[in-house]
């Protein structure tokens, strides 16, 4: 059906430019003749890529009058889509709702939750359709922590050292240990933005927290478990000054969900927030429908495989389609909406000539983090009301009870009527040894890969006299089909950017040296750090934004929320500012970190 769907979709785009006298290439779905020479189409502002960043920039621009084409060689949403399970559905219900990875919209995303507000959907808007979650838990091999955004008046120092503290002790982790992790995170806070820049962005979160010197316990907990959960990397791998503004602003978050003071002045909201729905169902494609009436053309099927480049400019894009029909796109303003694999090969010598900032993506790393979906036939007893992290299992995995926040019966609705709940789960680490068969999931089967997440999240959630999973509930399960089995080991064709130590400097902003391309996707500088929807959307507005004054519009900006942090720590920041600029370290970054606490 998709397919099909998708041949409609590339047949009427190019009939409708055919009936302009621009085009006609494609007669059918099964025409495999002869390529025509490529023709020309032209509009204001060319969108290449139809995720998140994609439409958040076609929504800032189409909201404020221009003309845009949004061009999606895949499927709208990028890895932020629902994927339905093919021939699932039974008896007129639709077939079940697949992922790349559940979505997770954290308290301290403003920017998208203002692009969802202003999308209608249902009568209200798409911002309606998030639910607050209301616990966490931590699995560790020693036993659950269950964390509850219950933080009082006492602020946000206190905040992470409870947080940091509860972990700890749920890990094991001796009390000397802990309490450096404590003093680590308040060096962290009172850092100023040149030293977070210039000091920590430089090093990994692993030397950054000394997980080198101390116990394994320490470094399954802190010094891998949290970096592998939250960014899909090893700790020896993802940069200190990513991993500090992520945990901070996670902990702000939590704070503000009990103090209205910190929830007025940050703007967060609830920690923890999921669609009540499935993805498309409850965002993407009422996102679609809402540009669409604003005018944007969006296409299906046409990948950017050329920028052509003249004077300086680009001068033309060419867009090749699944059956190898070529279009060449001509525009004032040319949007790459595109990930880091798929940019940096569109970028070839000509473009990086007149753009040589754009050299430093080569340089970028990127890992796998995907998902399984595994079907219940029943809700757990005890499910927790919100995100759970097993630190414990070998493949960093995550997972949430999708039936739990659903505003649904998934029976009636999806599949062959058995499903009443969907434990989504996010594999973070695909190269260390499972538990069942010894083998990374890169070198596992999908069967394989299947029965190991089962039997990790399993040994996460089961304990002596409370069996949540039985292997009766797992009715089917669904694979995120970007992973490629073709013999050898497991390719992910939709990998995630990870902040490696120094990556920030290769990292271009949304405006490039060639004043007519501009960026929107997560890997562009921005003050979400991290590969996430709300990286995306925040490089699209400032993309936006650039347009706006390229093409002398007097429309007012699209706004950009960043990231807040307690004024309180101003004056220490600021004296942290003086000492970093003077060559001294941090006021409380002075015990030798050679020595044991």
């Amino acid at each position: 059906m998709a397919e099909r769907q998708q041949h409609v979709s590339r047949r009427g785009f190019l009939a409708g430019l055919g009936a302009a006298g621009t085009l006609a290439l494609l007669r059918g779905p099964t025409a495999r003749a002869a390529v025509a020479p490529a023709r020309e189409v032209s509009t204001q502002v060319a969108v290449l890529g139809g995720g998140v960043g994609g439409l958040t920039v076609a929504q800032e621009l189409a909201e404020r009058g221009l003309q845009v084409t949004v061009f999606e060689p895949k499927a709208l949403g990028g890895k932020a889509r629902s994927i339905p399970v093919p021939g699932t559905g039974q008896g007129g219900r639709a077939d079940l709702p697949g992922e790349h990875g559940f979505r997770f919209f954290p308290g301290f995303y403003k920017n998208t939750t203002d692009t969802m507000a202003r999308i209608p959907a249902g009568g209200g808007s798409v911002l309606d359709n998030l639910v607050d979650a209301s616990q966490e838990m931590f699995v560790f091999s020693s036993g659950q922590m269950w964390l509850l955004p219950s933080f009082d008046e006492n602020g946000l120092e206190q905040g992470i050292r409870s947080v940091i503290t509860g972990m700890g002790l749920a890990g094991r982790v001796p009390p000397n240990e802990i309490a450096h992790l404590v003093r680590k995170m308040l060096v962290f806070q009172t850092s100023s933005d040149a030293r977070r820049v210039g000091q920590w962005d430089a090093v990994s979160w692993w030397d950054f927290v000394s997980a080198e010197r101390f116990s394994p316990e320490y470094q399954r907990t802190f010094g891998n478990g949290l970096t592998k959960t939250l960014v899909a990397a090893k700790g020896t791998r993802a940069s200190a000054r990513t991993i500090g503004l992520m945990a901070l602003a996670f902990i702000t978050s939590v704070l503000s969900q009990s103090n209205p003071l910190v929830a007025s002045q940050s703007g967060y909201g609830a920690a923890d927030r999921l669609l009540d729905a499935p993805t498309n169902e409850a965002w993407i494609d009422p996102w679609v429908a809402h540009l669409r009436s604003l005018g944007v053309e969006v296409v299906e099927g046409y990948a950017a495989t050329q920028l052509h480049v003249e004077a300086g400019r680009i001068a033309g894009a060419t867009l090749t389609g699944g059956l190898g029909e070529q279009v060449v796109v001509r525009a004032d303003h040319y949007v790459a909406a595109m990930p880091v694999e798929k940019a940096r090969v569109l970028f070839d010598a000509p473009v990086r000539a007149a753009a040589p900032e754009l050299a430093g993506l080569d340089a970028l790393e990127y890992d796998y983090m995907n998902g399984i979906q595994l079907f219940l036939d029943r809700i757990p007893t005890q499910a927790v009301h919100g995100h759970v992290a097993y630190l414990s299992s070998p493949w960093a995995l995550t997972s949430i009870n999708q039936g739990l926040f659903w505003d649904r019966d998934l029976g009636a609705r999806y599949g062959n009527g058995r499903v009443a709940d969907v434990l989504s789960v996010d594999i973070s680490d695909f190269f260390t040894p499972g538990i069942l068969y010894g083998k990374a999931a890169v070198d596992c089967t999908p069967d394989e890969i299947a029965a190991e997440c089962w039997a990790q999240v399993k040994a996460g959630l089961n304990s002596p006299g409370d069996t949540q999973l039985s292997d009766g509930m797992l009715v089917d399960w669904f694979l995120d089909p970007a992973l490629v089995f073709s013999g050898g080991p497991v390719v992910s064709t939709e990998p995630l950017l990870i902040n490696t130590p120094g990556a920030l400097a290769q990292r271009p902003e949304a405006t490039t040296s060639i004043p007519n391309l501009f960026l929107a996707s997560d890997y562009v500088r921005c003050d979400v750090d991290l590969a996430t929807m709300e990286g995306a959307n925040e490089a699209a507005r400032a993309a936006a934004n650039a347009i706006l004054d390229a093409s002398g519009s007097s429309e007012p900006h699209a706004p950009i929320g960043k990231l807040w942090e307690a004024p309180v720590f101003d004056g220490a920041k600021a004296l942290d500012e003086q000492l970093y600029r003077s060559g001294s370290p941090n006021v409380l970054d002075l015990v030798p970190t050679e020595l044991p606490l």
